[in-house]
């Protein structure tokens, strides 16, 4: 159960700043209260990853295309504030890009996109405020990186910490003119034009930078190779496949030739697996918990963390499973079970990268060291990862050892209350609020706005299924 400001029954609405340490705070702040376990049936949002990708190929295609189960993540609301004035500032005869959205229903939107080419786009006038979010920054550059027009794109202070010259050098060669910020961050400004497809290698399995150069190759003369990232998710080639461009190649090497996007009439987004992940790391740390999990998308680039669980000690299995629009899904059930230490290396990675933090949690419940390797990505997320997972385990007694690329946390099977700040992290956040429901005391988390960038409604998910102490 959680509270802000007292002791109450759970209410997702009351996540106004209290007094804190004697001081009025500037962020929201909420505590969670140990529960007995959860159980249930519930539907997450539509995924944040592919929902990205859906609108941006949708708005590169030619076509009327309603996209439905979009995720109403405020990542996937800034993607969807950048490509409307992309429309917005072109004449009345033949929109380029007319991004329509419906009311919100439930956790998930129903938009429709008129999608006219990236030749159409026209230039937007003003920078576009990419938020909190990476994807939509790293990925519209590739399709910007067509355009001819300067372009420049900005985001929150979270942002501008971000690395973008790992996407800015690969589209220099291939014909765009990109600049960054000395520090190689955002503000970034690209103007492009004629593309030539060249070979690339990815400095890091990174489907955010293989998307970006994908949807560039799409538009480039000759090939366009990207090679290095067969680790990563791979919704982008899957979608691009799906509509009926040409991608081949192996997972590790893909060879793109420049192709025309037609749309199909709905594209149907699955549940995110990223976001149920801490619903299903709750019933494999509550004992006696049973929860299912519907529709979500189960794409082997991105179900680590469902053999993370098994491994872990839960009972995992995958219920009516399916494919649509080249995404396999299924009903995820989780019952909880032992709790085992686990290690983690650098291969088991890009197919869990943002349920690491989950991870190290699974391991302050579990008897021994759990060890995350090769995992330095995180430190460069929307906060370092690896530093505000350690110092929020620190916060509820839990030892935790650092390095460069990891952690090494010791478990004894419980851990006590306390504070974390989730240094404006969704994920950090929604992590210590499933770690506060098996401590031993009230887990209060600091900047717990934060779960509004991909999780909007995890509160009141949270809430549906969970049995109080009691």
């Amino acid at each position: 159960m959680a509270r802000s400001e007292a002791p109450r029954p759970f209410d997702p609405r009351r996540q106004r700043p209290p007094a804190y340490g004697g001081v009025e705070t500037s962020v929201s702040v909420t505590t969670i209260s140990p529960a007995k376990r959860v159980e249930g049936e519930l539907r997450v949002p539509g995924d944040k990853s592919i929902s990205h990708r859906a609108l941006m190929v949708a708005a590169a295609g030619t076509g009327d295309c309603t996209i439905r189960g979009l995720g109403t993540a405020r990542d996937v609301s800034s993607t969807l504030s950048v490509l409307r004035p992309l429309a917005d500032v072109i004449g009345p005869d033949l929109p380029a890009v007319e991004v329509e959205g419906s009311a919100s229903s439930g956790s998930s939107w129903e938009i429709l996109v008129r999608g006219r080419t990236v030749g159409s786009w026209k230039n937007p006038g003003r920078t576009l405020d990419c938020g909190n979010s990476g994807t939509t920054i790293r990925t519209l550059l590739g399709l910007l990186a067509a355009c001819d027009f300067q372009a420049t794109l900005d985001g929150d202070e979270s942002l501008r910490t971000r690395p973008m010259e790992r996407i800015a050098e690969p589209l220099r060669r291939m014909g765009a003119a990109v600049s960054t910020t000395d520090a190689g961050t955002p503000p970034i400004t690209i103007r492009g034009g004629q593309l030539q497809g060249v070979e690339h290698r990815l400095p890091v399995p990174s489907a955010q930078i293989k998307t970006a150069l994908l949807f560039a190759g799409l538009h480039a003369e000759g090939e366009t190779v990207v090679a290095g990232g067969g680790a990563s998710r791979d919704h982008t080639e899957r979608l691009l496949r799906y509509l009926g461009c040409s991608v081949d190649g192996s997972v590790d090497r893909l060879i793109v030739k420049s192709t025309h996007i037609q749309n199909v009439e709905v594209l149907d987004i699955p549940g995110d697996l990223s976001s149920a992940a801490f619903l299903l790391v709750a019933a494999a740390l509550l004992p006696g918990s049973d929860l299912r999990v519907t529709g979500v998308g189960v794409n082997p680039t991105r179900a680590g963390i469902l053999d993370v669980l098994r491994r872990f000690g839960a009972r995992v299995d995958l219920e009516d499973g399916s494919e649509a629009c080249g995404e396999p899904r299924a009903t995820v059930r989780v019952r909880a079970g032992d709790r085992r230490a686990l290690h983690i290396g650098a291969a088991g990675v890009p197919a869990m990268i943002d349920e690491l933090p989950l991870v190290a949690i699974l391991g302050a419940f579990a008897d021994g060291e759990t060890v995350i390797e090769g995992a330095a990505e995180l430190r460069v997320k929307e906060s370092d990862r690896i530093a505000t997972t350690a110092a929020g385990l620190a916060a509820l007694g839990v030892p935790v050892r650092t390095s460069p690329d990891g952690m090494v946390v010791t478990g004894n099977g419980r851990t006590g209350g306390g504070v974390v700040d989730s240094g404006g992290d969704h994920r950090i956040a929604m992590g210590f609020a499933v770690a506060g429901l098996a401590a031993d005391a009230e887990v209060t988390i600091r900047g717990w706005d934060a779960v509004g960038v991909s999780y909007p409604s995890f509160a009141s998910n949270l809430a549906s299924i969970l049995v109080p102490n009691g």
